[in-house]
Parts: structure tokens; C-alpha cells; sequence
């Protein structure tokens, strides 16, 4: 499995909850943070984003490829839509939260969304 993190550093208790939910430990963490200049259109700096991480176009289709999603919303949403394009479906996510009464504040793994199968569930309510 390939680790995709455009957030915060994975701290090694963040890696161990992936681990766990996921039975696998990331054969490859690569990260790509988001610098974007808001007064720009987003496409071109995603599209510059997503050519600095080293896949090949049979590697975005073939390897399994779990996300960290950035924090802002837009740059997300682009984001999936670009994986989706280059990967045929859409990458499960890692959500995190903040540890409950964490000071100081530390973030902590709450779930891998499956986003291809809440997108096919959805398909059924059409």
C-alpha cells in the first residue's frame, strides 16, 4: 500500500492506527503538502501538485493507494476529482480528529473512508 499524505506530518501513533485499521503497513509514504496561492486558479497548481509524486500512470491504476486529504475544502474536492481521473475510482481517505481533551492538541486516525463504496451506495438511491 501506498501512503499519500497532502496534510500535516503522519505522526508514528498515526501510522500505527492506519496499521491497524487497514492490516497493512505503507510499503511507501509520499508526501506532497499543498502550498496553493489562492489568488490563482487551483487546477494548474493540482495539476503541478500531483506531478511531483513519483507514480507512474500504471501505478496510480494498478497500486493500492490510501489518501490523507488536505485541509481545505477546495483543494480536496479538486483534489479527488484529479485521483479519481488518474486512478479510476476513488481512493479511500484517512480521517482524523483531534484527541478528546489532548492538550496540547495532537490529532489522532478515527476511520479509512471506503470513498468508492460510499459512492456506488449512494448510486442505489438514484
Amino acid at each position: 500500500m501506498i501512503l499519500i499524505n497532502f496534510s500535516h506530518p503522519v505522526t508514528p501513533d498515526q501510522l500505527a492506527q492506519i496499521v491497524a485499521l487497514t492490516g497493512r503497513e505503507p510499503a511507501r509514504i509520499l508526501a506532497a503538502l499543498p502550498q496553493f496561492d489562492e489568488q490563482e486558479p487551483f487546477t494548474p497548481q493540482l495539476a503541478a501538485l500531483l506531478d511531483q509524486i513519483d507514480l507512474t500512470p500504471a501505478q496510480w491504476q494498478t497500486e493500492p493507494i490510501l489518501v490523507m486529504l488536505p485541509s481545505l475544502n477546495f483543494i480536496a474536492g479538486a483534489l479527488l476529482a484529479e485521483l479519481h481521473g488518474r486512478m479510476g475510482y476513488f481512493p479511500p481517505v484517512v480521517r482524523i480528529r483531534p484527541v478528546a481533551g489532548a492538550i496540547p492538541r495532537r490529532y489522532e486516525v478515527a476511520e479509512i473512508l471506503d470513498l468508492q463504496a460510499m459512492r456506488e451506495d449512494a448510486r442505489r438511491t438514484r
